[in-house]
């Protein structure tokens, strides 16, 4: 019979259950953590739209201001999500100058939004705002997982309107054969889906995300949360990233039904043909220097995916795969130190 270390083991258990005592005195003492604390102004709204305007000491004079574009899936705020986690703050320690659209949460009435009304007529809006307030020059975009191809679409359609692109994380060839979440999209059959349900439910895509790694979404981070109980600092983190997954807008049916079929499903960007609204886009058209950031262990746009971008647009074109996966890019310590040194730097050159 094997020897088995009684008093050991009943140490370890005791230690575990004051753990969690601990944990527990912790997570009642919580209120909801907090994000989007970065000082900044309402520059422009409209149905349910914002345009946010960042506060930052010492901009460069005479430098075009930077607009990022985020995805309609979760709220824009994994890009100021704390204090010592913001790619915002990290970038207006670089002397940009960053402005931000919110998107909002789209209501019922909003089915009927398709891309268009993003691109064309939102995006454009914001573009248009920015570049006033700023001697109706050109503009910096920063497209971020699908608000970079909605940045790419809008650059392709709108030339003289983009000075410099910036891609993060984005998709553009969706039929890699590492994308499995394009393998997915390709089976749904989206016309019925958005015909007998109107906007997409965020918890069906916040479902369909946990899945693409469920043993590591659903169970391991949970398992793991008991080291972190009896750590206020950590704990708060781990909340506060939680809120973040799962306070999501849902998705305005016709956007998401025409971005599954024209990219997930015919693959617009690469096979050509992609249509928003009577017009044509085409990548040649982009004229204004690109530079395209992806990341190694992303597992929703793999590297491949999104370093399809080299060689199909008109101007120049310059990438960096940066070492960690699709949310660490934004909130992993190495990206505090890199991400934004690398944006500016970038900016530095095409500029030159």
């Amino acid at each position: 019979m094997p020897y088995v270390n009684v008093a050991s083991w009943t140490d370890e258990l005791l230690q575990f259950q004051q753990k969690l005592k601990r944990g527990w005195s912790n997570l009642a003492r919580f209120s909801r953590p907090g994000y989007a604390e970065t000082p900044r102004e309402l520059v422009f709204e409209q149905d349910g739209m914002r345009l946010w305007r960042f506060r930052g000491e010492n901009l460069p004079a005479g430098r075009p201001p930077l607009l990022i574009v985020y995805a309609l899936v979760n709220t824009v705020w994994m890009t100021d999500l704390q204090a010592d986690r913001s790619l915002v703050r990290n970038l207006l320690a670089e002397g940009e100058d960053v402005y931000l659209i919110e998107w909002g949460f789209p209501a019922p009435i909003d089915r009927w939004l398709g891309l268009g009304d993003y691109i064309d007529l939102r995006l454009g809006r914001c573009v248009d705002e920015v570049s006033v307030r700023h001697g109706g020059e050109p503009i910096h975009l920063l497209g971020i997982c699908q608000g970079g191809v909605f940045a790419l679409c809008f650059a392709a359609l709108n030339p003289h309107k983009v000075a410099r692109l910036i891609t993060m994380v984005t998709p553009v060839d969706f039929h890699t054969s590492d994308n499995m979440l394009g393998m997915w999209s390709r089976h749904v059959d989206v016309d019925q889906l958005v015909a007998g349900g109107g906007n997409i439910p965020s918890a069906l895509i916040n479902s369909v995300y946990l899945n693409l790694k469920p043993l590591r979404l659903h169970q391991q981070k949970y398992v793991d949360l008991v080291n972190l109980l009896d750590d206020p600092g950590r704990l708060e983190n781990f909340m506060r990233m939680e809120r973040w997954i799962f306070e999501s807008p849902d998705l305005a049916g016709e956007a998401f039904r025409q971005f599954i079929k024209q990219f997930y499903q015919a693959n617009g960007l690469i096979a050509g043909g992609l249509r928003i609204g009577d017009r044509e886009v085409r990548l040649a058209d982009i004229t204004a220097p690109v530079f395209n950031i992806f990341a190694a262990q992303d597992h929703l746009v793999p590297p491949s995916a999104a370093r399809a971008l080299q060689g199909r647009t008109g101007g120049s074109y310059e990438e960096w795969m940066f070492q960690g996966g699709h949310i660490g890019i934004y909130v992993s310590a190495r990206a505090q130190r890199e991400v934004a040194p690398k944006i500016s730097a970038w900016l530095d050159r095409a500029g030159a």
